[in-house]
């Protein structure tokens, strides 16, 4: 017993009888009564969660609330008890709403069904969405939470709700969902919200916790009070006394936790006073879901680059959203996140995605002399021993307007060096627009060569990528050696390239496989909503195999990023010391 008598200690410091004198005697009967009844015994020589739901009160003169028998209420009174802990009401657009302080019990239930019925149930079952108010609720009874669970349920098959072990009587009690309830069920289809607060105790925790983990409910509000299932008041002997001792405890099986003592945390925390408004929000979100979801997969049906990929992830799309995979969604943001997850599980392309931004291009209309600017920051040249150039560029642009200042600034400084290191491991892509321009530098130009055959979905048109006859500047030829290092953010159209260099034995490859990304998608507005698509529309030519999306493109000499342009400059330099 000494545990529970540095626990009793402890109580006192912090409660409010802390001036008393107490008797070695007095201590010691609260000890007991702690170590008899306190429903997690185990837990008093950690003491800390115990002195969280313990007591001590010291109340003269206090009796014992006994609530009256149900049958002598008079049913008119009950009717007038309803009324007075249940707000009942439907809002805009159909949504009901539910405010309960109080959770019956079964038999007051039974005893008052009609009435139920009558006053709130049948106003509640014809509406699209329900809103349950426990904000206030901080009381109830442990008979009332399969009854109020099973609503919102179906009849079969039966649900374990809930297990409640109680001290005092060493029994645990398991808590199921009823087959038959009086009334309609409100199903499992239409949404259901739960309001909750810092106030929000007891019983309706433990609802709360039964609803949010059956995935029935989303629970929009505050952290509610982490009260306990079952509180006894128990007298100190004879004195004015009283201890406080959570008698019994709840164990959610789907779970293997419970709500008490930490409380249940809301899917969408927002103050109290706003949970209402952010709750109907929710509402309207969903209900404009389906519509959204067979708009996004109509969107990967008519574009995807890949016809037979893109009508088979919209197939499965439509299925997902109608088996209920999109039902507990309650943000803009977390139906971005659902849908490019799924796209990307359904067709295996991180390309095709939902985005809330329109990709900004670039100005094309700048002045010449920040063009200038803008291309200095852009490229990075350089000249390494045995004369060996060095050229980096982080993004693919449309260099074709440009390409006088290109060549000028950039390209003029490498042009004659004997060997060429192109520098794409943190080159994230861009347009393809200047891909064939760029590629033609380093083959002759005594023969058109096609580099890539490329489909475009929009025009259901297979095109030849061709190297250029005319180009500005000077051509490196395919005679002097080039080198490109990559990486694994390498991607897009840094792929395509290193795809074409690859595939025509122009260059050897250094460093890690590519990122496996796309030719530049296309936005598409889903709907009318902010929500966005980014959807590929073209692929390279895969009739020899597969190419670059998304397996990424894998070096002739596989090395870690960081590493690649050491390996490069000694293979380089190796190269020319042999010919000396």
């Amino acid at each position: 017993m000494s545990q529970a008598v540095l626990l009793l200690a402890s109580l006192l410091i912090f409660s409010n009888v802390a001036h008393c004198d107490f008797s070695p005697t007095l201590i010691a009967d609260m000890a007991k009564i702690l170590m008899d009844n306190y429903c997690s015994p185990e837990k008093l020589a950690g003491m800390e969660e115990a002195i969280d739901a313990a007591s001590v009160t010291y109340e003269p003169g206090f009796v014992p609330a006994v609530p009256p028998a149900v049958p002598d209420i008079p049913p008119e009174h009950l009717a007038e008890m309803i009324k007075g802990t249940v707000k009942v009401e439907v809002l805009d657009g159909n949504i009901g709403y539910l405010k309960i302080q109080h959770i019956i019990g079964e038999e007051m239930a039974q005893k008052v069904g009609p009435i139920l019925l009558e006053y709130i149930w049948d106003k509640m079952l014809p509406t699209s969405a329900m809103v349950l108010d426990f904000r206030s609720a901080v009381s109830g009874e442990l008979s009332g939470i399969p009854y109020i669970v099973s609503y919102f349920t179906d009849p079969e098959p039966l649900i374990h709700i809930d297990s409640v072990y109680d001290r005092t009587s060493d029994v645990t009690i398991e808590l199921w969902s009823m087959p038959t309830l009086l009334g309609k069920r409100y199903g499992t289809t239409k949404p259901l919200i739960i309001l909750t607060s810092k106030n929000t105790l007891g019983i309706a925790e433990d609802v709360t916790y039964s609803l949010k983990n059956l995935k029935r409910a989303t629970v929009v509000g505050e952290n509610t009070a982490g009260g306990s299932i079952k509180i006894s008041k128990i007298k100190v002997g004879d004195t004015d006394f009283y201890v406080s001792v959570p008698v019994a405890k709840s164990i959610n099986p789907i779970t293997g936790k419970t709500w008490e003592i930490t409380g249940v945390a809301p899917d969408v925390e927002v103050a109290a006073e706003d949970a209402l408004d952010a709750a109907i929000a929710i509402i309207k979100l969903r209900a404009e879901i389906p519509g959204l979801v067979q708009a996004a997969a109509a969107l990967v049906a008519d574009n995807y680059a890949f016809p037979s990929i893109g009508g088979d992830v919209a197939e499965k799309l439509g299925a997902i959203a109608a088996s209920g995979g999109y039902s507990l969604i309650s943000t803009k943001k977390e139906l971005e996140a659902k849908l490019s997850a799924d796209l990307l599980k359904l067709s295996g392309d991180k390309c095709l995605k939902a985005t809330r931004n329109v990709p900004v291009l670039p100005p094309k209309n700048l002045p010449p002399e920040m063009f200038i600017e803008l291309i200095k920051v852009s490229f990075h040249t350089d000249v390494f021993e045995n004369n060996i150039g060095y050229l980096r560029f982080d993004m693919f642009g449309d260099f074709e307007h440009a390409a006088k200042i290109i060549a000028e600034h950039v390209w003029n400084k490498v042009v004659d060096t004997d060997a060429l290191i192109i520098d794409l491991r943190n080159n994230v892509g861009g347009s393809t627009a200047s891909i064939a321009g760029f590629s033609s530098y380093f083959f002759d130009d005594d023969k058109q060569i096609v580099l890539d055959r490329v489909y475009d979905r929009p025009s259901n048109i297979t095109r030849d990528l061709l190297t250029r006859s005319e180009l500005t500047g000077r051509r490196y030829g395919s005679k002097k050696s080039v080198i490109v290092l990559i990486s694994g953010a390498t991607a897009g159209a840094a792929e395509e390239f290193v795809f074409i260099m690859k595939r025509l034995g122009r260059t050897m490859i250094i460093g890690e496989t590519t990122r496996g990304g796309c030719h530049p998608p296309e936005t598409f507005r889903v709907g009318e909503s902010s929500t966005f698509l980014s959807i590929p529309i073209s692929h390279s030519d895969t009739a020899h195999g597969p190419s670059w999306e998304g397996a990424g493109i894998a070096p002739h000499i596989p090395v870690p990023a960081e590493a690649a342009l050491d390996t490069a400059k000694g293979i380089l330099n190796k190269h020319f010391s042999g010919q000396k």
